[in-house]
């Protein structure tokens, strides 16, 4: 059997929304028999004396891991991994991951907020989109993330 999509790429982050993109990921998966794959990066921020965690190794585990149980729950094959990055370099680590491991489509959650914001502080996913040379699939919020 031929399919469109052989390994979608979800990125998860922290926040809710990450549960429609992980929802989304699965459906896509089971139409065209595809494998998934996770990434979670766990953002550092530099500052001028340190690297500083914004989220500890338990905490990112957890996030993998509950996409991880959402996706085999549902019925799909499904392996992930946390990366590390600072906050400056989180879309283009979801972008390397999605080329290195050889994903044919890249599954994540824009996040909305106001278009100063937006300005100022660019959304990973419009960075990713942009930039990406993988098919990139924006999952809208839905009642259920919220």
């Amino acid at each position: 059997m031929n399919t469109v999509f052989q390994h979608i790429l979800v990125a998860v982050d922290s926040s809710p929304s990450r549960r429609g993109a992980v929802r989304l990921a699965a459906d896509m998966a089971r139409l065209t028999g595809a494998k998934v794959s996770v990434v979670h990066v766990a953002a550092a921020a530099a500052t001028l004396a340190a690297v500083v965690s914004l989220e500890d190794e338990q905490e990112a585990g957890a996030v993998l891991d509950e996409a991880l149980t959402a996706l085999r729950e549902a019925g799909v094959t499904a392996e992930g991994t946390v990366v590390h990055a600072l906050t400056t370099q989180i879309a283009t680590t979801i972008s390397a991951a999605a080329e290195e491991q050889g994903a044919d489509l890249l599954v994540l959650s824009p996040h909305h907020r106001g278009s100063l914001e937006a300005l100022i502080h660019p959304r990973v996913s419009d960075i990713v989109a942009h930039g990406a040379r993988t098919a990139v699939l924006l999952a809208p919020e839905d009642e259920q993330s919220r």
